[in-house]
């Protein structure tokens, strides 16, 4: 019985070691997700991609065209917001700026 009481514990504790990468790697993209700052649109880089909160704030902008959010640009980063554009920043998920590009 002690015998199978240890083959039992070694097998847990190695399926557990197994185990301890795929759990750190979960954890760890939780928990080092940056809260970044949302980006002030006078910024002199947003001010030059005339970045704006709110999408239909750009309807006059000859580059826009309906349903171009940052939500759905290529360069958004869903996981907080941020935009590869403006690295230390966050960007609505319903704004725009000239830059937009399609989602592959």
């Amino acid at each position: 019985m002690a015998n199978q009481s240890r083959r039992v514990f070694m097998r847990h504790s190695l399926f557990g070691l197994a185990a301890l990468p795929l759990g750190a790697g979960l954890l760890s993209r939780r928990a080092f997700a940056q809260e970044l700052e949302p980006l002030d649109p006078e910024n002199p880089q947003a001010k030059a991609l005339n970045y704006v909160k709110e999408a239909e704030e750009a309807s006059d902008h000859p580059a826009y065209e309906d349903g171009e959010l940052c939500s759905n640009c290529m360069f958004f980063q869903q996981d907080n917001n941020g935009c590869q554009l403006f690295p230390q920043n966050s960007v609505e998920p319903n704004g725009w700026c000239q830059s937009w590009t399609k989602q592959a």
